[in-house]
């Protein structure tokens, strides 16, 4: 550059995307070798639109201005050899609209610096783009909540002389998307005709028609999915998803030269049937809570509630009571059967003729601990993959509160209170010598006459080896 050796201009915190409405600051920096005479220095803020004919030509056959804002930020006089900073602010319109870039058209945003000298003298310039986000809100959109339908009906001749009908009709799950959303889209062919139809396909198409004196249309499938055939006589249901790249919204609001649109394309290739179904994108999504019909329904029901009725009712809301529909009368509950009083030492159900002891994960006991098996419901497959399993009436007795050992299969399905409640066995407690005199009166309670009778059993062989000791 000679004398200039650096000219740029840098917005700050390295910002390159805006919002209307929103300030936009920084610097324009200069380094002269030597001194610089100048008239000026200016930076200049400008936003426009313009539109061709030709595939990316710069040469605007229309243009649409926005703003275009110019400051001084440096007098007439002489820039002396060194650094120099210069720092601007402007203000960007709430009205401009998103900045695009097509085949035929862009809207531009751009910052322009310019170092004016003296008569004879080369003048300097530099510019740097940055670019404007307008969202678009789809929860502002007229007419954006429920489906988009659409139905063709299209008769076709084949073989010369045989006709036929074919009908199609496919809807999407929403009118409304943000880019990273799906389109779910659903196709009924009913073939009815003779032949098999070519493959169906559908599409997401990106439309856009730049104003010139004969609009300019530029269409771009921005996503293609393909399906199989439909043969002769039959009916088909298609469902297929679309994934949204980023792209551009579909309102351009400020802008009148370019119009954006985006449908999806559902066709069959042979016979050429085709429909659309036109969707918007966004970049805010949909929010189901501000439905419309979901808020009519919300407050309908809020205004059907009935208040107590006393000094603070008003008429309206005893106009509102006689509106609803009776209710049918509820179903008298069915009594309980009445329950046999029993002991408070007793299990809360005897087990039938044949129940195995331990086989729901443990014996009852007494009112020292809990009683879980009123509550607990255990699988008849349980246990069956718990190796090493046992039950106390198959065992020798191995102590009071053992736990089985080796067993590693089943677990209790409640949570333990006791450590020893945790094992899947019975739980053995010793007796309560405290409610009887003797052992043995206790256990004839508890065991009946088989234990009984190991006592004089024991007994009588204790006497046969006293006798045979005696001389």
């Amino acid at each position: 550059m000679g004398k200039l050796q650096q000219f740029e201009i840098t917005f700050d915190n390295s910002k390159v995307m805006y919002s209307p409405g929103e300030s936009i600051t920084g610097t324009v920096s200069v380094k002269v070798g030597q001194s610089l005479p100048c008239k000026a220095i200016k930076v200049n803020c400008n936003g426009f639109c313009g539109i061709t004919t030709k595939v990316n030509d710069t040469a605007w056959t229309l243009e649409e201005q926005y703003f275009n804002s110019t400051v001084s930020v440096s007098d007439k006089g002489t820039l002396k050899q060194g650094e120099h900073t210069f720092p601007f602010k402007f203000l960007i319109p709430a009205t401009a609209p998103t900045s695009f870039e097509g085949n035929y058209g862009k809207i531009i945003y751009r910052v322009r610096a310019f170092i004016e000298t003296p008569r004879f003298a080369k003048d300097y310039n530099i510019e740097k783009a940055f670019y404007l986000l307008s969202l678009l809100n789809l929860n502002e959109v007229p007419d954006i909540w429920g489906t988009c339908l659409s139905e063709v009906t299209q008769q076709f001749t084949y073989m010369l002389v045989k006709t036929g009908t074919v009908v199609l009709k496919a809807q999407t799950d929403m009118k409304g998307y943000t880019p990273g959303q799906i389109i779910q889209v659903t196709a009924k062919i009913h073939n009815q005709s003779g032949k098999n139809t070519g493959n169906m396909a559908a599409s997401l198409v990106q439309r856009v028609t730049y104003e010139t004196k004969r609009p300019t249309h530029d269409l771009r499938n921005i996503a293609d999915v393909e399906g199989g055939a439909v043969k002769a006589g039959k009916e088909v249901e298609w469902k297929e998803q679309i994934i949204i790249p980023p792209l551009p919204q579909s309102s351009l609001a400020g802008c009148d030269l370019i119009k954006i649109e985006y449908y999806v394309k559902v066709s069959l290739k042979s016979p050429d049937v085709m429909l659309t179904l036109p969707i918007h994108i966004g970049n805010v999504s949909l929010d189901k809570k501000l439905h419309p019909s979901k808020k009519a329904a919300h407050s309908s029901s809020d205004a059907a509630e009935v208040t107590p009725g006393g000094a603070n009712s008003d008429s309206s809301t005893s106009a509102t009571t006689l509106t609803l529909p009776p209710r049918p009368a509820p179903k008298p509950a069915p009594r309980p059967t009445p329950r046999p009083r029993v002991s408070s030492h007793n299990s809360p159900s005897a087990p039938p003729a044949d129940y195995r002891l331990g086989a729901e994960g443990g014996a009852p006991v007494n009112d020292g601990f809990p009683n879980k098996r009123q509550s607990q419901l255990v699988s008849p497959n349980a246990f069956s993959y718990a190796p090493g399993l046992f039950f106390p009436q198959n065992q020798p007795p191995s102590g009071p509160g053992t736990a089985a050992s080796g067993s590693t299969g089943a677990t209790a399905p409640y949570p333990t209170e006791h450590a020893a409640s945790s094992a899947p066995t019975a739980l053995i407690l010793p007796p309560e010598y405290d409610t009887s005199a003797y052992p043995q009166d206790h256990l004839e309670k508890l065991g009946g006459v088989c234990v009984n009778a190991n006592v004089q059993v024991r007994a009588s062989r204790v006497s046969e080896d006293v006798l045979q000791l005696a001389p």
